[in-house]
């Protein structure tokens, strides 16, 4: 059995709806990080996919500028995570309704 493009297009819509049903249902704010970047690459996934399908190489530049936007993101969200846990000492978002100091 070969791997065609339909594989790859439904890897990556199983691991975008993973990513998107761990946002919406977890409550710890490093999963949901990780659920977020579960959903970038999974979209990573489809580009590459696509364009190797279209033979084409531009979709391989996006997905570079994208991981390097969610590396970007991830160090961002991480110095913003370890501030949230030094002040408040909790990771949850229920705790963490109102973000005022």
């Amino acid at each position: 059995m070969a791997v065609d493009l339909a594989h790859y297009l439904l890897l990556s819509a199983v691991l975008f709806g993973i990513g998107v049903m761990g946002v919406l249902t977890r409550k710890n704010l490093i999963i949901i990080l990780m659920c977020v970047e579960l959903m970038l690459n999974a979209v990573n996934l489809s580009f590459i996919a696509l364009a190797r399908h279209a033979a084409d190489q531009e979709a391989q530049v996006v997905v570079f500028f994208v991981l390097c936007v969610a590396a970007a993101e991830v160090a961002v969200g991480l110095a913003i995570l370890i501030s949230v846990w030094r002040k408040r000492g909790t990771m949850n978002i229920d705790a963490l309704s109102a973000l005022r100091g």
